[in-house]
């Protein structure tokens, strides 16, 4: 789906496609329309979850948690693709930092199951095959056999651990990026991920931060103490890290065949995995 595409559907769905501005084109494409914001859905396939995120953020609004607003209830459904509509945050004051993201967590971890819908569980290691198949003959067979052995023994592993915080629903991409910081305070975008799982889930993508993507050690230490707890002292830690940099490192594979840079990204992960190394920088491509 290209932008024409997508403001093809846009139009079917009854919104102004010639006054839309595009925000983000991936899985979904997100357009500004006067007040609101609108997600076209990829596929058809993508209907049961944007029913999901709907359902979300009407939850997240009852319970009070500051997150974004759906301006409908239910999907537009147009020539197959879902049409999601969301009420439009006004301008960000500053960016969003990981001290932001701390309480907001803090309130999902306090929130028990919803009713009405169910959320799944969160699958890191779902999609490594799926990347690596589309990564072809652009990576090391070697590398991909190895990946697939890190995934099959971290797979029981994460699964047999023992949380130090009662499970339930997590955001599922706990990172700065997914706050935004308006005239009222910090407020959580991009439902997609929510998933009901362990609470460490949400707690370990910036403890990776610190360690592979470069975020400064003082941010990180700011966070941890406005949430309250740093992971890193829990004896699991290790293991859900493990089966998140083989996620990413697999996902990274699938551009390798169109993308040069992400090819030799995808490179450096896999040796730092091989070479047991916890502190090579990784980057974005």
């Amino acid at each position: 789906m290209d932008e024409a595409r997508a403001r093809e559907i846009l139009a079917a769905a009854g919104l102004r496609a010639a006054d839309a501005a595009l925000l983000a084109l991936g899985e979904n494409a997100v357009f500004a329309v006067g007040g609101l914001v609108a997600k076209v859905g990829r596929d058809a396939e993508l209907l049961p979850r944007a029913e999901r995120e709907l359902a979300l953020a009407g939850w997240l609004a009852e319970a009070g948690v500051p997150a974004v607003r759906a301006a409908e209830p239910e999907p537009r459904v147009a020539e197959g693709h879902p049409v999601t509509l969301w009420h439009r945050l006004p301008e960000a004051v500053r960016p969003p930092e990981p001290r932001d993201l701390a309480p907001l967590l803090r309130r999902v971890h306090a929130l028990p199951e919803p009713a009405g819908f169910v959320l799944p569980r969160r699958e890191l290691l779902g999609g490594v095959e799926r990347w690596l198949r589309l990564a072809g003959d652009a990576i090391d067979p070697a590398d991909a056999a190895f990946l697939r052995e890190r995934r099959d023994s971290f797979a029981p592993a994460a699964a047999a651990l023992l949380p130090r915080l009662a499970p339930g629903p997590i955001h599922g991409d706990a990172l700065p990026r997914n706050v935004h910081v308006g005239p009222d305070g910090p407020v959580l975008v991009d439902l997609e991920t929510f998933s009901s799982d362990l609470r460490e889930h949400d707690l370990v993508v910036l403890a990776l931060s610190r360690d592979r993507y470069g975020l400064d050690p003082a941010a990180y230490d700011a966070f941890t103490e406005a949430y309250g707890w740093d992971v890193r002292e829990w004896e699991g830690c290790a293991v859900l890290r493990g089966a998140r940099e083989t996620a990413s490192c697999a996902w990274v594979a699938q551009h390798a065949p169109s993308n040069p840079k992400a090819l030799a990204e995808f490179g450096r992960r896999v040796a730092s995995l091989r070479d047991g190394d916890p502190e090579v920088r990784w980057y974005p491509f």
